[in-house]
């Protein structure tokens, strides 16, 4: 597979500073094992990429030994520069149309029970990619009925307007977009994203089907300010989010977006306390939370807080 990097120009604007030290609570296992392995040997088989290996997931040990994988679709090249993001940005190639069929086949060779399907931003397609996702989507639920499903999509700014409804028809148990920052720092961090489009998302999601679990994730170590990551809580819950996780942000490479500051697991459990004030369904916040991180044990909880005794959502375009 092609591990060519090619990068945006936002990204080279990134002043080169000494990084801080990682502080004690960062530290993880390096990955090993049999079921890491095996893990790694499938999807390696199947020619599938996961955000596990290509964002440099501090929990791929833990996940993978697991047998958990975040599968991202529709190739390693995103059209955007995130700051803050180590996916390859460039040209994409075109659609690999065999790629949904066989991600349907590892999940049912994987038996797995959940399955987080994420992708990069494809700005070039009419659709964003929507009806990737939707294909995905399909194939997951024939070969594997029993799995339930969960979406990290991109915003769909540039795409067609029935994007977002054809990745909803497609009836995930969970939408999942991420917020990532607070709005002062999209300009620096999302510069291709805007804040209040992907507020809108998370609204819409929950307006075309009302039954469908939506989450989204912040993370801190940016620069922002605490009052600001409580303003994005708000606005998150005016959206009508279920899930919300908030994470430390970990600097890729010395191009990439500086951490700002280490933040305490102290104020993580603050932070949790106070979102879970707000109204959230769910909150998962410590250092090393990510979007997909312990996402099947989570959307149980998810289930049995709100008295979901189905693990299907059937969705209806309103």
């Amino acid at each position: 597979m092609n591990k060519k990097r090619l990068r945006h120009p936002e990204k080279a604007k990134v002043n080169v500073k000494a990084p801080l030290p990682k502080p004690p609570w960062l530290r993880v296992k390096a990955p090993a094992g049999k079921t890491f392995n095996q893990t790694k040997g499938e999807i390696s088989a199947q020619r599938l990429v996961t955000v596990c290996e290509e964002a440099a997931c501090p929990n791929i040990g833990e996940c993978w030994s697991k047998a958990h994988a975040t599968f991202m679709i529709m190739g390693e090249i995103c059209t955007r520069g995130c700051a803050f993001c180590n996916v390859a940005t460039g040209k994409p190639d075109g659609l690999d149309v065999f790629e949904p069929a066989r991600i349907a086949d590892t999940v049912k060779k994987m038996g797995l029970k959940h399955v987080v399907i994420t992708s990069v931003d494809r700005d070039d397609l009419d659709d964003g990619g929507a009806e990737h996702f939707a294909r995905t989507l399909k194939l997951i639920h024939r070969k594997s009925p029993k799995t339930t499903t969960e979406i990290l999509t991109p915003d769909f700014r540039v795409s067609d307007p029935s994007a977002l409804e054809t990745v909803i028809l497609a009836a995930p148990d969970v939408f999942n977009h991420n917020i990532e920052t607070v709005p002062r720092l999209y300009l620096k961090v999302r510069p291709g994203a805007r804040y209040f489009h992907s507020l809108w998302l998370l609204k819409r999601a929950k307006e075309l089907a009302p039954n469908i679990a939506t989450k989204s994730g912040i993370m801190v170590g940016l620069g922002e300010e605490f009052e600001e990551v409580l303003q994005v809580l708000d606005d998150l819950r005016a959206a009508d989010v279920d899930f919300v996780t908030i994470g430390q942000y970990l600097q890729p490479t010395p191009r990439h977006h500086p951490v700002a500051r280490y933040v305490h697991p102290d104020e993580f459990k603050r932070l949790e306390k106070v979102a879970i004030g707000k109204g959230f369904s769910m909150v998962s916040a410590s250092p090393l939370t990510r979007s997909s991180y312990h996402a099947a044990e989570d959307f149980e909880r998810l289930m049995v807080v709100r008295n979901l005794k189905e693990p299907y959502i059937k969705t209806k375009i309103a």
